[in-house]
């Protein structure tokens, strides 16, 4: 199915901007929907020969819909649009006409058309329409709450008519709640309450409030209910904000340990203030669930954060060993057992600053590439690149990775370039010749088909002969193997490069929802 952009640019002539707001439009609508009990269609014109586009459609959750075949790409003309083509040619709301049938429901039309205003503020021209269709199969008296939600919902409707609804949307809100369901109160414009749906009563006696709202200065409660002083006027001035026309952030209050979301808008149709709509929600469970959420998440940092104190200690107690050992071949285990050590700290260290049980990978392979040129045992300096990006990955996989690349890393600079009596020792060189590249390790890294593809590649003088590669190597090798093939149920092959150097490629799969969290960043030149 096209999304609305693809059926706006294939099919119109609509600029940029125009279709940026249908999109606001389509984000903020289901306001006007569950207010109206209709379903809603947005039409646009199609190249001005009589026919229009459905690119959007929403269906209410307060009352059945109308529709039960999804109407999106839908093309029609002739009489069945005449609606729409009043409120696009005349610039108002349709609301004549007998009621229609589709199938077996009968159905109320009505056409609001849609403006983006223009840059100085003033109502530009009408671009949409957005399509009101009322199933009447279960019309009845309707109440009090009933009523109220018509009448803000005709409000709203002339607010887009305006191209005053929908409203900005703020930074870091993604989403539309609170719903009319979970409660709403409707505001004069002197700010008192004229009406208050169940739930939102119920929302504010949760907060302490037990009398009723209806005639109640709502931006004074709000300043009087929350505990704290300055998250009270902050609700307050969000509702004196909507007053005069504006639209404010949604706010939270909190009071005797329960939580309320609070959405204010302004009611201002044909551009006169004259009150404001608040959308309330009880979150207090939502809360609760957060900070338990907080809670363990900061238990589980602090863990890791222990655990690498204590593999820092235990390095620490196997470097002061190394130094009281007089045996090379004691010492030079201790030291490597060390290192090993540290690089499983330093995954757990990154795991004490995550807010869960996943780290940024690339970093830590870079502090790894730069310890073991430091540590490494030999004279020649060989030089380290990353390419690629290893992304985020789960612990289980990094504290596994780190220390195979650390082995690998390591054996690279220690064996893969000679040293330095063995350089003296080479013929000498002949006059004109290219010079030797630069000694230099390589690790690259991508993903492709749920799996971590890793190369760690040297230029160095290679695997020596007979080698099995299979079974060979000291005993780093022999962990790498380990758990390349055991913890991390991966691959690995290790070969001589084509042009030279030793190549050693492993192939891990990542578990289901680890392959699409990439950072894209790249690897350091």
């Amino acid at each position: 199915m096209s999304t609305l952009r693809d059926l706006a640019e294939e099919h119109t002539a609509l600029r940029p901007a125009d279709i940026d707001h249908l999109h606001r439009i389509a984000g903020d609508w289901q306001l006007l929907s569950d207010l109206s009990f209709a379903d809603l269609l947005l039409w646009v014109p199609v190249d001005g020969d009589g026919t229009f586009l459905c690119v959007a459609q929403v269906r209410p959750t307060t009352a059945p819909t109308a529709y039960l075949d999804d109407q999106v790409g839908r093309i029609v003309g002739g009489a069945e649009v005449a609606h729409l083509e009043v409120a696009h040619r005349q610039g108002r709301i349709w609301r004549e006409g007998d009621p229609v049938w589709y199938g077996d429901v009968p159905a109320r039309h009505e056409a609001i058309p849609v403006r983006l205003r223009t840059g100085d503020g003033e109502a530009g021209e009408v671009i949409a329409v957005v399509g009101r269709d009322t199933n009447l199969s279960t019309a009845r008296t309707p109440s009090q709450l009933e009523l109220n939600y018509l009448t803000t919902a005709d409000d709203l409707a002339q607010m887009i008519a305006d191209g005053t609804f929908p409203p900005p949307r703020h930074p870091g809100e993604t989403t539309s709640a609170p719903r009319v369901g979970d409660g709403l109160v409707r505001l004069d414009a002197n700010g008192k309450v004229t009406y208050a749906s169940p739930n939102a009563q119920s929302a504010y006696r949760r907060l302490g409030y037990a009398s009723h709202l209806v005639g109640e200065d709502l931006a004074k409660l709000h300043r009087r209910l929350a505990g704290d002083p300055l998250e009270g006027t902050d609700a307050g001035n969000a509702v004196l904000a909507a007053l005069r026309g504006e639209a404010p952030p949604r706010r939270e209050i909190d009071a005797r340990g329960a939580t309320m979301l609070t959405r204010a808008l302004p009611l201002m149709p044909a551009g006169v203030p004259i009150g404001a709509l608040v959308l309330v929600r009880d979150i207090t469970e939502v809360r609760r669930r957060d900070r338990a959420l907080i809670t363990k998440d900061a238990t589980i940092r602090e863990i890791h954060h222990r655990v690498k104190n204590n593999l820092q200690t235990v390095a620490a107690l196997l470097r002061l060993q190394a130094r009281r050992v007089a045996m090379p071949e004691a010492r030079v285990a201790l030291e490597e057992s060390v290192r090993r050590v540290a690089s499983i700290a330093l995954v757990h260290e990154t795991l004490s600053l995550s807010s869960d049980e996943a780290v940024e990978f690339d970093g830590i392979v870079d502090r790894v590439a730069s310890a073991a040129t430091e540590v490494a045992a030999t004279e020649v300096s060989v030089g380290m690149r990353r390419r690629g990006t290893f992304g985020i990955l789960p612990a289980e996989i990094a504290t596994s990775l780190v220390m195979v690349l650390n082995e690998l890393l390591l054996n690279a600079v220690e064996h893969g370039f000679p040293p330095a009596d063995e350089e003296t020792a080479a013929p000498p060189a002949v006059e004109g010749a290219v010079s030797a590249p630069r000694p230099e390790v390589v690790v690259t890294a991508h993903r492709a088909r749920k799996q971590l593809h890793v190369t760690v590649t040297d230029n160095g003088r290679g695997l020596p002969e007979q080698f099995d590669a299979e079974r060979g190597g000291n005993l780093g090798l022999q962990i790498v193997r380990a758990l390349v093939t055991g913890e991390l149920r991966g691959t690995i092959d290790l070969r001589n490069g084509a042009g030279g150097g030793t190549e050693a490629t492993i192939v891990v799969p990542l578990a289901r929802g680890t392959t699409d969290r990439l950072t894209g960043r790249a690897g350091p030149p």
